[in-house]
């Protein structure tokens, strides 16, 4: 019982260090000069928080190039921008800011005054702000090669989009195939193999089904997950290196785990509810679905759960299949290039700039997030149909 003790301390105290070392990389001081000054567009007695929309625009206009300019203008008219917006286009367009030092959030606590000296004296036209990196914008940019600019819309629509194929593709072979294993397969030796190899396939490395799914379904089967077989993206160069060839391969990754945990499920339902089933007429199909089935589904679900929380943190097999380290561009459908969170937080972490580090961090709360929303639902079915 001790024992049992000191090993759960022990693994809270690990989640409360890695929480914090995370919480700690997101969070804290930093210093941001700009390229321009403000000065330098608006003069001295005025400054560009009192300026008014129209303004703004102006000066975006007259200060970038009338290409860039366009650009903004397609993505979203001026006229539909809030003055908000258009402020922080002038402020990333025309003044360039750029993060010269930064700390982590212990570091802004502990050393506050030593901060804002060494800024007061060594920064003194910069700004001391106290960043967070997780924010609205964060969520909503795209990748970028600037830190300011940098966010997860990309990486994180590209999760969502896998791992939606994953639980499509899964659950109701999973489920299909545990329940034949437990209801219909009789003991014989090719079952006994079958049993044998899914539970060996659950400890398998993630990247021996990386390469599965390279040799299946990035090569093999390239015709009909490039989409070109249905006549999308006919001259497309992807081979295969979609959304639906990481999604298939993640499938097979928590194929077993799903198989495995809905065995144990179905084996939890009495035996008698079966026969008062069959006493009452029924066949045994209708006994498994009507009554089997929704008798095991919690059970069912929390192996759901668990193949969902190995899948969204899955890196290896989606480098195989073809992921993108860098794209500026949202998934568009299942035969679209992606990356996804995992990849983007080891992309940033794998850069030398501190700030990538920082962003690292808020991606993994993002991620987080996402894994903690997922498992929510799937928490709430399950005990839905517990009662």
């Amino acid at each position: 019982m001790n024992i049992i003790r000191a090993m759960t301390l022990m693994s809270v105290l690990f989640l409360a260090v890695l929480l914090f070392t995370i919480i700690n990389q997101t969070f804290g001081y930093a210093i941001i000069e700009t390229k321009i000054k403000p000065v330098a567009i608006i003069g001295e007695n005025r400054k560009l928080t009192d300026l008014d929309k129209l303004e703004l625009v102006e000066i975006l206009q007259e200060n970038i190039t009338t290409g860039r300019f366009s650009t903004l203008e397609r993505d979203k008219s001026m006229q539909e921008r809030s003055r908000d917006d258009i402020y922080d286009l002038v402020y990333l367009e025309v003044l360039q800011p750029k993060i010269v030092k930064t700390w982590k959030l212990w570091d802004s606590l502990v050393d506050s005054k030593e901060i804002k000296q060494e800024f007061a004296e060594d920064y003194p036209d910069a700004m001391l702000i106290f960043k967070s990196w997780l924010s609205k914008d964060f969520i909503q940019n795209a990748q970028s090669s600037k830190p300011t600019e940098a966010g997860v819309r990309t990486a994180l629509l590209g999760s969502i989009w896998s791992i939606l194929v994953t639980i499509l593709v899964a659950f109701p072979l999973g489920v299909g195939a545990a329940t034949y294993l437990e209801e219909y397969a009789t003991d014989n030796r090719l079952n006994r193999i079958i049993q044998t190899n899914i539970n060996n396939l659950a400890g398998v490395p993630s990247i021996i089904y990386g390469m599965l799914g390279l040799a299946i379904f990035v090569r093999a089967l390239s015709s009909i997950t490039s989409g070109q077989i249905f006549g999308e993206f006919a001259n497309s160069s992807d081979n295969g290196r979609t959304l639906l060839s990481a999604g298939l391969t993640l499938a097979l990754l928590v194929l077993p785990i799903i198989i495995i945990n809905t065995q144990e499920a179905i084996r939890a339902v009495p035996d008698s509810l079966r026969q008062a089933s069959y006493g009452l007429g029924a066949t045994k199909l209708q006994t498994i679905w009507h009554h089997v089935l929704p008798n095991a589904l919690p059970g069912i679900l929390t192996g759901t759960i668990l193949a969902i929380s190995r899948a969204i943190g899955e890196t290896a097999p989606l480098v195989v299949v073809g992921a993108a380290t860098y794209i500026t561009f949202d998934p568009k459908g299942l035969f679209s290039k992606f990356t996804t969170l995992p990849i983007q937080i080891y992309q940033w972490s794998s850069r030398p700039q501190v700030e990538f580090q920082h962003l690292a961090g808020a991606a993994i709360l993002v991620l987080l997030t996402l894994l903690l929303s997922l498992n929510s639902i799937a928490i709430l079915l399950r005990n839905r149909f517990k009662k």
